[in-house]
């Protein structure tokens, strides 16, 4: 009998978590896990993927400036709203009575999530559970400047509850300890899975020679928009331009890319051939979540990356710069980003070699996940 897992995964703002765990939740299933993933952030087309098998708890978001957690509606979600999420969680895991729990982020992060997760953890963790392993998801590259106290309540709660930490990177590419300082006192407990990925597949629509994205779209507004005036000044010089918005791009920001095109500019918002279409471009634009940078890395093809760093946000800095040390993407600092500096880095990164194959970190990191589990369960 194949064993259960039960992948809790909550999205706030953009879609990366959701689309992260949604790869790796199909890589489980592929492995004979039987899987249910539970998501807690508003609804996103195609996320997770048909077929897999779901609970969906009344959804959650961020607060504008993180200031709380709304409900789908943007009301504040007050004590009975959570209260409820809570309890029907703890319903879940207990009808469904996984052999493993795979939590994505916490503790590492979404501390706001703590009302439902500590509970939770609480009766997996119990004499009488059915749970055998209990087991964080997270990314490589984690927010630095985190408070100190932070950092050590996360190193109890790994210590104490938890009997496994799958790092989804590279060692050789992004190592925890760079980005929690106290890595070394859960070494014994974490696993390199490889960055989550999944191969191009077949390309299902128009193609085009640089493709402009922002994944989900919400912090995407001034990328595009210094795109589309890059594009004036191309002047058709590197060929069609397509802008995927995302589902969570501004109104107003799709609006003015729409009354923007022009022969040469093309606007989309979504294209489920994503992968694909990067796999036949010649310059990909883009900023440096984990995702994108996935898809970058799997597609094989030429990059021009302008990470987003505001409110202190370090993670997608940190990343475009480790890539473009190896040669493998072409880092705009959003300080920097201008129209006319964009279309010299896409000209620059057009006019360069493939990025060099031997400096791609490790990728494959759903199927390895899989793997890591049926080890530590003796399956």
């Amino acid at each position: 009998m194949s064993a259960s897992v039960l992948f809790y995964v909550q999205h706030l703002l953009g879609i990366g978590h959701l689309a992260r765990a949604s790869l790796v939740a199909e890589a489980l299933r592929r492995a004979d896990f039987d899987v249910t993933l539970v998501s807690g952030g508003c609804p996103v087309p195609g996320f997770p993927p048909p077929g897999l098998r779901t609970v969906a708890l009344p959804a959650l978001a961020s607060a504008e400036g993180f200031s709380g957690l709304v409900d789908e509606a943007g009301r504040a979600a007050d004590e009975a709203f959570l209260a409820r999420r809570r309890d029907l969680l703890i319903e879940a895991w207990r009808r469904l009575a996984p052999d493993v729990l795979l939590i994505e982020a916490w503790p590492f992060g979404r501390r706001q999530m703590r009302f439902e997760l500590e509970p939770l953890v609480a009766e997996a963790r119990a004499a009488s559970s059915p749970t055998r392993l209990i087991a964080a998801s997270v990314r490589d590259i984690l927010q630095e400047n985190r408070k100190p106290e932070r950092i050590a309540e996360t190193v109890d709660i790994l210590q104490n509850r938890f009997d496994l930490v799958i790092a989804h990177g590279d060692p050789r590419f992004a190592p925890l300890e760079a980005t929690f300082p106290e890595a070394s006192a859960i070494a014994d407990l974490v696993c390199y899975s490889g960055i989550v990925s999944a191969p191009p597949g077949e390309l299902e629509g128009e193609q085009a020679d640089i493709v402009v994205s922002a994944g989900g779209g919400a912090a995407g507004s001034a990328l595009m928009l210094a795109a589309l005036e890059a594009v004036r000044l191309d002047q058709g010089a590197s060929g069609k331009w397509l802008f995927i918005t995302g589902p969570n791009m501004p109104v107003e920001i799709v609006e003015r890319l729409t009354r923007g095109q022009r022969p040469g500019i093309a606007v989309e918002h979504h294209r489920s051939d994503f992968r694909a279409l990067l796999a036949h471009c010649r310059v990909s634009v883009s900023q440096a979540g984990y995702n994108t940078a996935a898809d970058v890395l799997e597609a094989r093809c030429r990059s021009v990356m302008v990470p987003f760093d505001a409110g202190g946000e370090t993670e997608q800095t940190r990343r475009a710069a480790a890539l473009e040390a190896r040669g493998l993407t072409r880092l705009l600092r959003p300080a920097d980003l201008t129209p006319k500096r964009l279309l010299e880095e896409v000209r620059a990164a057009r006019a360069a070699p493939p990025p060099p194959e031997a400096q791609r970190p490790q990728l494959g990191g759903g199927p390895q996940s899989a793997r890591i589990l049926a080890d530590k369960l003796g399956k």
